[in-house]
């Protein structure tokens, strides 16, 4: 059965209590400070804890290694982490090692590639979410925009992503865009970009959404010069994180995934950093986030 409409945040709480009493969903505990430069307030997790999920991922290489085929952790998912089916294609899971709460996965059914570009289903199944959830929803789209998983998937996490007031911490840079047209450019950030606001009401009809949404997508891929292996279909040409939120969308291009230590995914590009260790965030001082987002994306 299909999500009933107005319960996702019913079932993702109650759904995140169970996982936590089972030990399927393995919060990871963190601090945060914020780095402010070039009038955004970047906000900077510091993880505590990353053994368990280091330790995953030794395991899910030996399986790899033991079977000779890359191991999916969503063919077949963690049952105990299922939140809720959001259309024939697509499902909603918990993210297992969040360092956010509420973080969710918005995951195909089959296997698809990280490195396809999204369809309308896709969209479909974004907005299924984001009409529920008033939320941040991101494309780690390939190895080098930060996706540490294969199998295709879309991420939400509910708004605000920071705890002073802010939704996003590039909120600024949003709201100082200059546009030629439909689309728009973040002169604020020093990497190529490019925006396209969005209309609120669009949220009341999920449907009409994710076609508008999609042609949108296709506007935003081509201002950056990307595309797929068959016009805007199949494999992408290059590496790119993807941002929404019912406001706006963000895509910037990106050529690797973390520099100076530092690693660099959808979060990361909009202003939400995440170091390991004590010296990684002073280091991170040191050289600035802008740094950072100059060497992972595409300098202007």
């Amino acid at each position: 059965m299909m999500l009933e409409p107005g319960t996702l945040w019913k079932r993702t709480q109650e759904q995140t209590e169970f996982a936590l009493q089972t030990g399927a969903l393995q919060s990871i505990p963190t601090e945060y400070q914020f780095i402010e430069q070039d009038g955004i307030l970047f906000f900077v997790r510091i993880v505590s804890n990353l053994a368990r999920k280091e330790n995953a991922k030794q395991q899910q290489d030996q399986k790899t290694k033991t079977s000779g085929k890359p191991f999916n952790p969503f063919l077949p998912y963690e049952e105990d982490l299922f939140v809720a089916d959001l259309s024939p294609t697509h499902l909603c899971l918990l993210n297992k090692y969040n360092v956010v709460d509420d973080h969710l996965l918005i995951v195909t059914r089959e296997f698809e590639a990280q490195e396809n570009l999204l369809t309308l289903e896709d969209f479909q199944a974004l907005w299924m979410g984001l009409a529920e959830i008033d939320g941040f929803v991101f494309y780690n789209a390939g190895a080098d925009a930060g996706a540490s998983q294969r199998h295709k998937h879309l991420q939400l996490i509910p708004l605000p992503l920071v705890p002073n007031g802010v939704k996003v911490p590039i909120e600024p840079a949003i709201n100082s865009a200059q546009f030629l047209g439909a689309i728009g450019n973040c002169p604020q950030l020093p990497f190529l970009n490019a925006l396209i606001r969005l209309d609120p009401l669009l949220v009341d009809s999920p449907e009409e959404a994710a076609a508008t949404t999609l042609e949108f997508y296709y506007n935003l891929l081509s201002q950056v010069g990307l595309h797929g292996e068959s016009g805007m279909k199949g494999k992408q040409s290059g590496a790119y994180n993807l941002m929404m939120t019912r406001e706006w969308m963000l895509l910037i291009p990106r050529v690797q995934e973390g520099f100076d230590g530092v690693l660099v995914n959808s979060l990361g590009c909009c202003g939400a950093m995440l170091v390991k260790t004590e010296e990684q965030l002073q280091h991170l001082k040191e050289i600035t986030p802008m740094t950072v987002l100059r060497n992972v994306c595409i300098r202007k």
